[in-house]
């Protein structure tokens, strides 16, 4: 990983994959790589990974002949190939095979989230696997074409969908999020949703807008959850975040003022923290039973670089 890469350390964020964008129309290529006795499939029970627990540690990645059995894919997607040249496929079957591929001797359902909080896989896997996730779940959600209404159909390698009545194209889309740390000097504003763990306070974040820059997000995603206006914003790094499909954008951004108004539709609280009470919260030592979020996602690594001091300069 380059040590220059910040978002390359954050959960999901190292894919070291070579995609072969140029060879997804191919479909002599693809279908070569498919039968090659190398290739591997990360294979999806509905949303949910399938493991294979039958010889010691768990691995998502399975040889072609040990999935097939469980019933037909509902898609297939040629995700790239590894440094020693072995094609990674994607592979989503049917929730409703869940009873059963979990029935077979040595496999196993895990979801994502409890995948990347418990630390199971190393970073170039996990990353890999956000990425599967993400492109089966754009297929599950955009299955008729935007244009027309009439059915598409894969192409591609799994990388565009295409409607047979209109002719329209429609590719993978990914929703970018502003995620970011106001500052005040040796303190930083966070908030809870009532959706979090007791206890656990978090960056804020919001859905950048059409028409919006990065940091006219961050400053409008502030100011409507906490009342707090703000002035530079700077960029720290981003995180693909496959639930379902959406960029994170890290910032730190400069507050103007202090006084909190919080919007209760978005926010059950909102405070001020020391770097001292945000440092206590990370190491689990709060003397409220506060906490921070989990290594795997990008909300700590901000409140992280916040904590040691690197983060970007604010003026």
């Amino acid at each position: 990983m380059p040590s220059f890469d910040r978002s390359a350390a954050v959960g999901f964020g190292l894919n070291p994959l070579d995609r072969m964008s140029e060879a997804r129309a191919d479909a002599e290529f693809i279908r070569a790589r498919r039968q090659d006795a190398a290739a591997r499939f990360m294979v999806f029970v509905g949303d949910v990974p399938l493991l294979d627990a039958g010889a010691g540690e768990p691995s998502p990645l399975f040889a072609a002949e040990a999935w097939i059995g469980l019933g037909p894919a509902r898609q297939e997607i040629f995700l790239g190939q590894d440094e020693q040249g072995r094609a990674l496929f994607a592979v989503a079957l049917d929730a409703g095979l869940a009873e059963a591929a979990a029935a077979r001797p040595g496999l196993e359902l895990l979801d994502l989230r409890s995948i990347a909080m418990r630390g199971l896989f190393p970073p170039d896997l996990l990353g890999e696997l956000g990425g599967a996730k993400a492109i089966l779940s754009w297929h599950d959600r955009h299955r008729y074409c935007a244009n027309c209404g009439a059915p598409s159909r894969v192409s591609c390698a799994g990388w565009r969908r295409d409607c047979p009545a209109c002719g329209a194209q429609h590719f993978p889309r990914v929703d970018p999020v502003v995620i970011m740390l106001a500052v005040d000097g040796d303190r930083c504003l966070l908030g809870r949703q009532p959706r979090f763990a007791a206890g656990m306070y978090s960056a804020l974040a919001g859905f950048l807008e059409p028409g919006e820059t990065i940091e006219d997000a961050v400053r409008r995603e502030i100011r409507e959850e906490a009342g707090i206006a703000c002035a530079e914003v700077a960029y720290f790094a981003s995180q693909p975040w496959p639930f379902p499909s959406s960029l994170m954008i890290g910032c730190f951004a400069r507050a103007q003022g202090t006084g909190i108004v919080i919007d209760r539709n978005e926010l059950e609280d909102a405070r001020w923290f020391t770097r001292e009470e945000v440092r206590q919260m990370l190491d689990g030592t709060h003397p409220e039973g506060l906490s921070a979020p989990r290594p795997y996602a990008i909300a700590h690594h901000l409140v992280r670089a916040f904590v040691d001091r690197t983060g970007p300069a604010l003026d």
